[in-house]
């Protein structure tokens, strides 16, 4: 097995952190490696990437066998372009000088291509940044706004309130006086209509207050002779009973129940 360029998980669970090494094919990933050329750290934006380019360069000459990951790291550093330049420089279709002028053009364009997204993405953070102030601002003002709006209609609600109150009371001082004086006046007429009601009045009652004197001497007359009714009719019961036969005691006893009867 040939000798391979690959990486070396270091780091915690989760946090994973990577070695670039030269190791042997058949040995473990995370086992012993023959060199270990940089670091590559993925959690990192962008992605941190340090390595050795002039020993990298060596062993892929010496033909060792760079994994996925590790040769799109290598292209984007470059490492793979000079070397891919230098095997024509080998056979003779490129001099050295211009494979490093190629190699040095290519690199600035790399630079630039990585600046301008740099700073498209920086753009695009200072617009959200922008557009979050900007929208708190907003916010900010629509409720100062709403607090001034809102002071404002109070501030006319209590003005409003202010004008029928002092109508209200100007209003309750004048009218007292004019009540005062129409219920003198009214007094004044219900004493005179009472007097009058007083005098025509004292003639009847008089005429009224004779019937009734009479009514009571008749009452007591109607009574006295329903008594002597009551006892005439007592005393022919008695006859009728024969009580001169019974002893006196039992006489009384009958008289008494006579009247207990009648009087039911």
């Amino acid at each position: 097995m040939p000798t391979k360029i690959r990486l070396q998980r270091k780091g915690k669970k989760g946090q994973p952190f990577y070695h670039i090494v030269i190791a042997d094919g058949r040995a473990p990933r995370d086992g012993k490696y023959i060199e270990r050329l940089g670091t590559y750290n993925p959690l990192t934006k962008p992605a941190d990437i340090n390595f050795d380019f002039d020993r990298a360069l060596y062993w892929l000459q010496a033909g060792a066998q760079p994994t996925d990951t590790v040769r799109t790291i290598l292209s984007f550093k470059g490492v793979m372009y000079k070397n891919h330049l230098y095997k024509g420089v080998k056979k003779g279709a490129l001099t050295q000088e211009q494979a490093d002028a190629k190699f040095d053009a290519w690199l600035k364009e790399k630079e630039a291509k990585i600046e301008g997204k740099i700073k498209d993405a920086e753009k695009k953070i200072n617009e959200e940044r922008a557009n979050d102030i900007a929208a708190k601002r907003a916010e900010v003002l629509k409720a100062v706004e709403k607090e001034a709006e809102a002071k404002a209609a109070a501030a006319a609600e209590a003005a409003g309130e202010t004008v029928p109150e002092e109508t209200k009371t100007e209003a309750p001082v004048e009218e007292p006086k004019v009540e005062v004086e129409v219920k003198a006046e009214e007094k004044v007429e219900k004493k005179v209509e009472a007097k009058e009601e007083v005098k025509a009045e004292e003639p009847k009652e008089e005429v009224k207050e004779e019937p009734k004197a009479e009514e009571a001497k008749e009452e007591p007359k109607a009574e006295a002779k329903e008594e002597v009714k009551e006892v005439h009719l007592l005393t022919q019961e008695m006859r009728y009973y024969n009580p001169g036969s019974l002893p006196q005691s039992y006489q009384l006893l009958l008289f008494y129940w006579l009247i207990l009867y009648r009087m039911i």
